[in-house]
């Protein structure tokens, strides 16, 4: 049956509304609607003392602690190069050199003291380069809404899934597209959301993650501090000032 003009209008704005309800409809996720910063190393600097590399780029400023590994070169002799594991009394054991004292020491003053000692009668002017592969005196803390808040060490390099992890996981309140790095960036606090979702089907990079940074999970309920902060963010991944 032929529709007049009249029905036919009445029917082509119904159509209309539907389609710009559908537009508006609630069911759009979040983290569809709100952008990733790219990793580009400028949306996910590390912090002032670590460089993109992992490594710290001011050595003087990281001191050895205990169960960090640690390698140790010595130039143009390949059989003095070792990778230990710094004991739990700050020491460690090397060819010609036996014990020595490396808890509490800069890499710089390790490498010295390593050199001194091979100078005494081994070899002549010996050039030793440290390396920290495991920084496990490094700490992370993990708050909010886990299921086991604390402060956890580093071995090695970890991602931010790894450190929710060693919190035995987000709890059944935790807002999964409300969690916040704190890190200090260029001497200042900064603070990054990232939607824990969206890292774990792949559409977002899971973010390393570095001595003294604090990771706080969002939990649903009332508006917060945090709450506030998280929704001030147009861009996932990305440090702002806090």
């Amino acid at each position: 049956m032929a529709l007049t003009k009249p029905a036919l209008k009445a029917f082509l704005l119904l159509a209309l509304l539907v389609l710009l309800g559908g537009c508006g409809s609630p069911n759009v996720r979040p983290h569809e609607a709100r952008p990733v910063a790219k990793g580009d190393g400028k949306s996910l600097p590390p912090p002032d003392v670590i460089n993109s590399d992992g490594e710290y780029k001011a050595v003087s400023e990281y001191r050895i602690g205990a169960n960090d590994l640690i390698e140790i070169n010595v130039f143009q002799v390949a059989e003095l190069g070792r990778t230990v594991r710094v004991n739990t009394q700050g020491q460690i054991s090397l060819p010609l050199i036996g014990s020595l004292q490396a808890g509490g020491r800069t890499v710089a003053e390790l490498e010295a003291e390593i050199a001194k000692r091979l100078e005494q009668g081994y070899i002549q002017n010996p050039q030793v380069s440290i390396f920290v592969k495991e920084y496990t005196s490094q700490r992370v803390t993990v708050e909010g809404a886990v299921r086991k808040p604390g402060i956890y060490a580093l071995t090695g390099k970890t991602s931010l899934l790894q450190a929710l992890a060693m919190s035995e996981g987000l709890d059944q309140l935790a807002n999964q597209q409300g969690v916040v790095i704190f890190r200090t960036i260029g001497g200042q606090k900064m603070a990054a959301v990232f939607d824990i979702a969206a890292i774990r089907a792949g559409r977002s990079e899971d973010p390393q993650i570095y001595g003294d940074d604090i990771v706080v999970v969002d939990q649903s309920g009332p508006r917060t501090a945090l709450r506030r902060f998280v929704e001030s963010i147009p861009v996932f991944a990305l440090f702002r000032p806090f």
